[in-house]
């Protein structure tokens, strides 16, 4: 019986962890509210900063919309191979500045590993909660 109840809990201490690592889209969502200035995920409407819908996958610096407007610094790091994928987003929104020196986004970042994962699991839900 002991057996069976250890399995179980970790099984279930497993799938916690797996959830985690994966984020909730919903809770990013209200993550992103703090984005929600500056940025649009659920639109390729342009604000201050590039729209982030599709941004998973993206090379940095590349929304066609925003070309203009982007730092040097940010074309500089796409041109050099930078790519959104989970792992480069989750260090650019925990420390913008020390991803990409000089990049002109103004959010200092993201403290909470959590809030990071959501916001991720967010960008990348299609449709969007």
């Amino acid at each position: 019986m002991f057996r069976a109840a250890s399995s179980a809990g970790v099984i279930l201490l497993g799938s916690m962890v797996a959830a985690h690592a994966g984020g909730d889209p919903a809770l990013g969502k209200k993550v992103f509210n703090r984005c929600i200035a500056c940025h649009e995920a659920a639109t390729d409407r342009d604000k201050v900063g590039p729209h982030l819908m599709g941004v998973v996958g993206r090379t940095a610096g590349s929304a066609e919309s925003f070309l203009g407007h982007y730092s040097e610094a940010m074309k500089s790091a796409g041109a050099a191979g930078l790519i959104w994928d989970e792992a480069n987003l989750a260090e650019y929104l925990k420390a913008p500045k020390l991803k990409v020196p000089g990049n002109k986004m103004a959010f200092a970042g993201l403290s909470n590993d959590d809030d990071i994962a959501n916001v991720i699991a967010y960008l990348k839900a299609d449709p969007k909660p």
